[in-house]
C-alpha cells in the first residue's frame, strides 16, 4: 500500500528534489513589474510626506494653516513608516537589523509547515467531505466511456500485451508455474469422479438424451445384422449346431433369414415406438448402472484408479508443456507485433466490456460504491501521512524563493497598506493637531 511516511522511497525522492520555484507561470513577469511600480510609488509617497512636513514646518511662521499641513504630513510619514515596517517584517528583517519578531514567515517556517499539514488533514481529508466529493464522481460511466473508445482500448490492449511476456517469464522463473501445476494436480486428485459421473449421467437420462444413443445403437445393430458378412458368420454358427440331416435341407439358411428378419422387425418396432416397453427396460438398466456408479465401491475404486493413471501419464505432462510453450510463443509474437490477432481480440473485449457497462446502471452503481469505499478507506488510512508529507515538503522549501513568490502574487495588495497607513495617519494627525489648537484657544 502506498504510504506517505518520510521513510518511503517516494517521499525520500520528493524530499531530496530541489525545493525551488520558477516564475515562469503566466502573468508572473507582469505581476513582478507591477509590484516594483507599486513599491516605488509607495516609497515616493513616503518621501513626499516627509518633504511636505519639512516645508510646512519651515513655512509655519508665514501662516497657521501650515501647522495643519505639517501635522498631516508628519503623521502620514509616521503611518507610512510603521506600515512599511509591518509589511517588511512579515517577510524579512527591516534594513537587515536583528529586530525581534521580524522575518515572521522565515522564523516560523516549521510551525507554519506543521499547521498547514494539520489544517489539510482536519479540514480537507475528513471522512465526510471526502465521501461527499467521491460520491459526486461517476467512476462507472468514466470507465465505460473510456473503454468504449476504440483507440483507447487498442492502446490498453497493446500495453497489456507488452507486459504479458514479462509476466510469463516471471511466472516461469519464480516457481509460480510449478506451484500452480502442483496445486492443480492436487485439486484434480481430490476430485471424486464417481458421484460427478453419476450426476452427469443422471441428468443425461432425465433429459432423455440416452434414448438418442439407444436409437443409434439399434440402427447400428440392424445394419450389422443385415450385412452379408454377419449373416454368413451366423449361418456358420447355426450350421455347426444343427444336425447333419437338417443341413442337407439347407435349414441353416432358413433359420438365419428368420432370425435376421425377426430381429430387424423388432428393432424397427422399438425405434418407431417412443413408449415401447423395451425402452423402459433400457431406462431401468441405465438408471441402475448410474446408481451403482455413484454408490458401488468397486466402481468408485475403478474410476479413481483410472483417474490416477490418467494424471500420471507422461503424455499428459508433455501435452501441458506443449500447450504452455505454444501459448508463450503466441504471446511473444503478439507482443512484438508479428500477429495482431490477440491485440484485436483484447481490444474488442475491452470495447464490449465498456458497452456492457454503459448499459448496466446497476453495475455502474456497484462500481461507484466499491471505489468510494476503497478510496475513502485509503484516504482515512493515509491522511496522517499526507499531513506529514506536506509538512516535510514545506520545511524543505527555500524560503527566500518562496517569499519572492508570495510577494509577486500578493505583494501589490500589501503595498497598498502603506498608502492606507499614510492616509489614515495623516488624517489622525490633523485631528489631533486640531484638538491641540482648540485647547490652546480655550
Amino acid at each position: 500500500m502506498l504510504r506517505f511516511a518520510c521513510n518511503d522511497e517516494y517521499c525520500d525522492a520528493a524530499m531530496n528534489a530541489p525545493a525551488t520555484f520558477s516564475f515562469d507561470t503566466p502573468g508572473d513577469a507582469e505581476r513582478a513589474a507591477e509590484l516594483r511600480r507599486v513599491k516605488a510609488l509607495a516609497t515616493l509617497v513616503l518621501a513626499s510626506t516627509l518633504l511636505v512636513f519639512i516645508v510646512a514646518k519651515w513655512l509655519l511662521p508665514v501662516h497657521p494653516v501650515f501647522g495643519f499641513i505639517a501635522a498631516f504630513a508628519e503623521a502620514a510619514t509616521i503611518g507610512g513608516l510603521a506600515d512599511w515596517y509591518a509589511v517588511v517584517a512579515l517577510f524579512k528583517r527591516p534594513l537587515g537589523l536583528p529586530i525581534p519578531h521580524t522575518a515572521i514567515i522565515q522564523s516560523n517556517q516549521a510551525r507554519i509547515a506543521d499547521k498547514l499539514g494539520e489544517f489539510i488533514q482536519v479540514h480537507f481529508l475528513e471522512a465526510g467531505p471526502v465521501e461527499a466529493k467521491l460520491n459526486e464522481i461517476d467512476f462507472g460511466s468514466f470507465v465505460a466511456d473510456w473503454l468504449r473508445d476504440r483507440k483507447r482500448s487498442d492502446d490498453l490492449a497493446r500495453f497489456a500485451l507488452r507486459l504479458l511476456p514479462e509476466a510469463v517469464s516471471a511466472t516461469e522463473s519464480s516457481g509460480l508455474m510449478t506451484f500452480i501445476i502442483r496445486r492443480m494436480s492436487s485439486q484434480l486428485q481430490a476430485i471424486d469422479l464417481a458421484p460427478l459421473a453419476a450426476g452427469t449421467l443422471r441428468g443425461f437420462v432425465a433429459e432423455g438424451r440416452h434414448q438418442i444413443l439407444f436409437d443409434d445403437l439399434l440402427r447400428v445393430m440392424h445394419e450389422t445384422l443385415n450385412q452379408k458378412e454377419t449373416m454368413a458368420m451366423i449361418r456358420e454358427k447355426v450350421r455347426a449346431e444343427l444336425p447333419t440331416l437338417l443341413n442337407l435341407y439347407r435349414a441353416d439358411k432358413f433359420l438365419v433369414n428368420k432370425i435376421v428378419a425377426s430381429a430387424t422387425a423388432f428393432f424397427n418396432e422399438v425405434r418407431s415406438d417412443p413408449k415401447h416397453p423395451f425402452r423402459g427396460e433400457f431406462d431401468r438398466m441405465v438408471l441402475n448402472f448410474v446408481d451403482r456408479l455413484g454408490t458401488d465401491q468397486a466402481y468408485i475404486d475403478r474410476i479413481d484408479a483410472l483417474k490416477r493413471d490418467l494424471l500420471a501419464r507422461p503424455e499428459l505432462a508433455d501435452l501441458a508443456r506443449t500447450v504452455w510453450a505454444n501459448t508463450r510463443s503466441f504471446i511473444e509474437r503478439s507482443a512484438s507485433g508479428e500477429t495482431q490477432v490477440l491485440q484485436h481480440h483484447l481490444a474488442g473485449m475491452f470495447v464490449s466490456a465498456g458497452e456492457a457497462l454503459a448499459g448496466d446502471a446497476e453495475l455502474r452503481g456497484e462500481i461507484n460504491k466499491g471505489l468510494v469505499t476503497v478510496l475513502r478507506s485509503f484516504v482515512a488510512d493515509q491522511k496522517s501521512g499526507v499531513s506529514t508529507f506536506i509538512s516535510d515538503q514545506v520545511k524543505a522549501w527555500n524560503m527566500t524563493q518562496l517569499i519572492s513568490l508570495i510577494e509577486i502574487n500578493i505583494g501589490r495588495d500589501l503595498q497598498y497598506i502603506r498608502f492606507n497607513g499614510s492616509l489614515i495617519g495623516g488624517l489622525a494627525g490633523v485631528a489631533l493637531y486640531s484638538v491641540e489648537t482648540l485647547l490652546r484657544l480655550l
